[in-house]
């Protein structure tokens, strides 16, 4: 066999290999499609995504099928757990990149491969144990909230904020860093001034692939968050308990009926799916934005 016909067997293979991986996608997409679009079209999808009220088998009156405040928990609890885990992500990518010395560096980086690796059930686990008895005694309420799903959602948002931003900050050319030195500022001001603003794009990158992990989480915010299927009262209460979208989904598959109840979980996966695709788009095109910049 030739060189030339192994690279061509290697190049095929590779071909086969991504496009797999694009058939996979596509075959769930047409399968979550296939089986909820109908629903949305009959339904409405006004009606569906903004409906106050999800009671699919009721026993006075007709079946309702709203997520709207299902909706408010998703996005209320990634929005929550960014707005934890972005200042301190940020800032262990910062001191990752230019203050720790290399045994720091090394310890940091594998405290993070760790903390990627420990499955979101066991996060669940400690937030049911420990996080929502601590909410619960000391900020009253139930426990289960959109404080405790924010906080553990953080912590799973943490390992893939710092690995972006740190990939992204040493991607800053070193002559940026030299020119603001040279010119009197001190090391803070350019890390400020400096680094940050020209790692930005990376940084917003990091930070929209963390809201779609969060988004999409399940376990762990199923065990901590109540399901709670109704809107915070008052509307701004991070204490009231909440069922995301994801939880819906698990929560009730197990028992649906075929028809309409089980229609409308597969149509809320349409909504999720759709929510996670656009926050994919904004994330890839602030990388492309990034990558432009460096060049």
């Amino acid at each position: 066999m030739t060189r030339q016909t192994r690279e061509r067997i290697i190049e095929a293979l590779l071909f086969a290999s991504a496009a797999t991986a694009v058939v996979i996608v596509l075959l769930i997409m047409v399968f979550l499609f296939k089986e909820g679009a109908p629903f949305l079209l009959r339904y409405g999808i006004h009606t569906f995504c903004l409906g106050m009220e999800w009671n699919p088998i009721a026993m006075d009156g007709e079946p309702s099928y709203g997520i709207f405040p299902m909706i408010v928990g998703s996005v209320y609890i990634a929005a929550g757990s960014l707005v934890l885990a972005v200042p301190l992500g940020i800032s262990c990518a910062v001191f990752l990149v230019e203050i720790a010395p290399p045994w720091a560096q090394v310890m940091i980086r594998r405290g993070i491969e760790l903390l990627v690796g420990i499955p979101s059930v066991v996060l669940g686990f400690f937030g049911l144990v420990l996080l929502v008895p601590l909410i619960r005694d000391s900020a009253g309420g139930f426990g289960f909230s959109i404080l405790a799903g924010s906080i553990i959602l953080a912590i799973m948002a943490l390992p893939h904020i710092i690995s972006i931003s740190a990939d992204a900050i040493a991607a800053v050319p070193e002559t940026y860093k030299q020119a603001s030195l040279a010119l009197g500022a001190t090391r803070w001001h350019t890390i400020r001034n400096v680094i940050l603003p020209a790692a930005r794009s990376g940084i917003v990158a990091a930070v929209i692939l963390g809201m779609g992990n969060s988004i999409g989480e399940t376990m762990a915010v199923l065990m901590v968050t109540g399901n709670s299927p109704i809107l915070p009262s008052p509307f701004y209460d991070v204490l009231d308990p909440v069922r995301t979208m994801t939880a819906n989904i698990v929560v009730e598959m197990n028992y649906a009926a075929p028809g309409d109840h089980q229609q409308a979980l597969f149509a809320t996966g349409i909504v999720l799916f759709v929510m996670v695709a656009i926050l994919n788009a904004f994330s890839h095109r602030a990388l492309k934005s990034k990558m432009g910049v460096g060049r």
